[in-house]
């Protein structure tokens, strides 16, 4: 079985920022917010991330920067073998891990 390595940035305001890793088990078809959610699931629940996907078929809440570039975690396939650092929208003011001010 194969695995993806997320590198996330991790913190919240007013302290500084650190990178935690994951190895998280790739599945056919799995994005990057599914890869997030297992993380939540097996190994850290308080990893902090905004989508509202799976609730009430809005969008556009998972923004991150995903190795430099803005895109949506639920739209970005993981790929096996991969490494990927993602990190809050920085035009956003921070709350905490992933999650930005909406506003």
């Amino acid at each position: 079985m194969s695995n993806v390595t997320l590198r996330l940035v991790r913190g919240e305001a007013g302290n500084a920022a650190s990178e935690a890793v994951y190895e998280v088990p790739y599945r056919d078809g799995m994005s990057l917010l599914d890869a997030i959610f297992w993380i939540r699931e097996h190994v850290d629940p308080a990893l902090a991330v905004r989508y509202s996907c799976r609730s009430a078929n809005a969008c556009k809440e998972c923004s991150a920067i995903v190795d430099g570039k803005a895109g949506f975690l639920c739209s970005i396939r993981a790929r096996p073998g991969s490494e990927v650092r993602i990190e809050p929208l920085s035009a956003r003011p921070w709350i905490q891990d992933l999650v930005t001010s909406l506003e």
